[in-house]
């Protein structure tokens, strides 16, 4: 059974084509990303399953009565209410489900036997929608993604445009669909929400389809790789490590055959010739019309590395300034009346590669702003080395102004240079044909990026402070931009939420944590995992011992709320059981089924091996419910 698919699809703008005539099998239980340069056409994709954009011909769909929920990339959040109101607004069905239970309740004692079965119909149908978990995984989910509960009673309108992103995000992920299509989910999130949304992933129960250009979220929630490449599907059932071998192997590949048939219509095309008019003209003529109906291969260009040429050299000028780049004792960062670490101090040396990590606010490009000359601190002072000749990249990219064009932008830092010599420059960096005479209003992100790294590197800088230098590229840019940092001999300070840029060019970390600014030796996976031992070497606190209260502390409402609560966790464990017995009842006729004769009814016997693999995961999911239902009544009955 699948839930998705794309069968011969096509689908172009004009002037552009996404796909031509391409096919993919979206399974249960695929967790797939999808691949491939900036534009070519990766977040279409999504939109045409979730049905926002048609193709033109062929087929794009989803199967049946499957669930979807689709995370754009862009949020244009509206309504009104609140946070709590906007991860509810799903599920009116079963808050209105809820409101019926609740009056069915308060008159169990008189019900008929009619009202009896509604009420255990309802509940049956309360429960198979999740409704008695349901504003418990809401305020999991709140936390996930970065909002404290607190947010949960704001007002929609006074969230800023990543707050919005983070709820976008709870909101598809609260509502458990057969399948999620998911445009870079980890835009917006800190370290720690990110690593947050890889555990939920990996325990959940549908499908997903991701598009990210984060390759360390992509390797530790992906099974398998689907590359768009030419208008077509290219399927690596293999995660991202894996995948990048695969890739250069396939088209190591395709080099060789294509240079084996170049290399044969060559010898062919010279017999042709040599003996046409020669006692071998049948031979050449046979042969002539094999070559007609060849199909000829094209020659294989790698993609990746073509959307990866940016001309980034990063030189130092010869002179790599003192021993001492920064020297900051006992410092304040932050702004008037809003200190974010106090007393802390910072030193970096010649030839350093140090990172600075932490939560989304806590200070991190305040931080390096103040180290660089940006931002005076609150308190101490920041020296900077002699000799130091400092490239600032700033993640808002302020240096660009809206109103200029490419050329322009690099003709601020550089007047003495041609437009006809600019754009020789800007070629190196991917502005091609009119592009340098388009204003900087009308580019995307990652042309934006682009530009300034142009405009820093028309000087030669010795030290580089770099602040999410990786947002808006594309994994072939962060691969370019590793490796020109790779072969650089100067000092860098960089702010990112990358680890696996993190990890290729950092060799030092500053770590906020708790309003503090610790130093680490090592790339971030040393610092997780010694923060991992920590944790796993920490003593496991005592429980508190339950408080008791007299019936005179106990008010009739706390009473009557706690009888509510143990009949919904007996009842819940109850149905539990019961649809477990079920499910291995019907599993155990079907694998009695399977072991019959099946009579050469192959269809017959796929369609059975399909449900006891659906029964099998059901029946599993089904237990774990189970225990969970089983473990909170357990806790709750020794609490009272």
């Amino acid at each position: 059974m699948s839930l998705a698919q794309f069968a011969d699809a096509h689908f172009s703008y004009p002037g552009t084509e996404i796909l031509a005539g391409a096919s993919l099998l979206i399974r249960p239980g695929d967790r797939l990303a999808l691949l491939g340069p900036n534009g070519t056409g990766k977040s279409t994709v999504l939109k045409l399953l979730a049905g926002e954009l048609q193709v033109d011909a062929g087929d794009a769909r989803i199967l049946g009565r499957q669930t979807v929920a689709y995370l754009r990339q862009s949020h244009q959040l509206g309504g009104e209410g609140t946070v709590l109101d906007a991860l509810l607004e799903p599920f009116a069905h079963v808050q209105a489900m809820h409101e019926d239970l609740q009056r069915l309740e308060a008159r169990l004692a008189e019900a008929s036997e009619a009202d009896l079965k509604h009420y255990g119909e309802l509940q049956e149908h309360y429960r198979l929608e999740g409704g008695y978990d349901l504003e418990t995984r809401v305020r999991e989910l709140t936390q996930d993604v970065g909002l404290s509960q607190a947010d949960l009673g704001r007002s929609l309108a006074t969230l800023s445009g990543g707050e919005r992103g983070r709820l976008e995000l709870a909101k598809v992920l609260v509502r458990q669909p057969d399948l999620l299509l998911l445009d870079e989910p980890t835009n917006h999130l800190d370290l720690a929400a990110i690593e947050r949304l890889e555990a939920r992933l990996a325990e959940y129960p549908g499908a997903f389809v991701l598009v990210s250009h984060d390759r360390a979220f992509i390797q530790r929630t992906c099974r398998a790789i689907i590359e768009l490449e030419d208008g077509q599907f290219v399927r690596y059932s293999f995660a991202y490590d894996q995948y990048v071998v695969e890739r250069d192997a396939r088209l190591e590949r395709a080099r060789v055959e294509y240079q084996r048939q170049k290399d044969h219509v060559e010898k062919t095309e010279d017999f042709i010739r040599r003996n046409l008019a020669g006692q071998k003209t049948k031979q050449a003529q046979s042969r002539r019309r094999m070559l007609e109906k060849l199909e000829r291969l094209e020659r294989p260009e790698d993609n990746w590395q073509m959307a990866g040429r940016i001309a980034l050299n990063f030189q130092t000028g010869g002179d790599l300034g003192g021993k001492e780049i920064v020297r900051a004792p006992n410092i304040s960062v932050g702004y008037p009346g809003k200190p974010i670490v106090t007393d802390v101090t910072v030193n970096i040396f010649r030839g350093d590669r140090v990172g600075i990590v932490g939560p989304n606010g806590c200070g991190k490009s305040t931080l390096l702003k103040t180290l660089v000359g940006e931002l005076a601190p609150l308190a101490g002072v920041v020296e900077r080395g002699a000799a130091v000749r400092l490239g600032y990249f700033d993640q808002k990219l302020s240096s660009l102004s809206e109103d200029r064009t490419a050329i322009e932008e690099i003709q601020s830092v550089r007047n003495d240079l041609s437009p006809e010599v600019v754009r020789t420059y800007l070629a190196k960096f991917r502005f091609f044909g009119d592009d340098p005479f388009r204003t900087v209003r009308g580019f995307s992100g990652g042309e934006r990026s682009r530009l300034a790294l142009a405009k820093m590197l028309l000087f030669p800088r010795n030290v580089l402070a770099l602040d999410e230098p990786t947002n808006h590229l594309d994994i072939p840019a962060r691969e370019t931009l590793e490796h020109a940092l790779d072969g650089y001999e100067g000092t860098l300070i960089v702010v990112s939420h990358d680890r696996y840029f993190l990890d290729r060019v950092c060799r030092r970390l500053l770590v906020f944590e708790n309003s503090t600014l610790e130093a680490h030796l090592g790339n971030y996976s040393d610092w997780r995992a010694y923060r991992q031992s920590q944790a796993a070497a920490a003593p496991v606190p005592a429980a508190p011992s339950p408080v008791t209260q007299s019936s005179t502390e106990i008010t009739r409402a706390a009473k009557k709320d706690r009888e509510r609560t143990q009949r919904r966790l007996e009842r819940l464990v109850e149905s539990l059981e019961t649809e477990v017995a079920r499910i291995e009842t019907e599993l155990s006729s079907l694998r009695a089924q399977l072991a019959a004769d099946h009579g050469g009814d192959w269809q017959k016997l796929h369609a059975l091996a399909d449900r006891e693999r659906e029964l099998g995961d059901l029946l599993g999911r089904r237990m774990a419910d189970w225990e969970k239902a089983s473990a909170e009544l357990q806790r709750f009955l020794e609490e009272v």
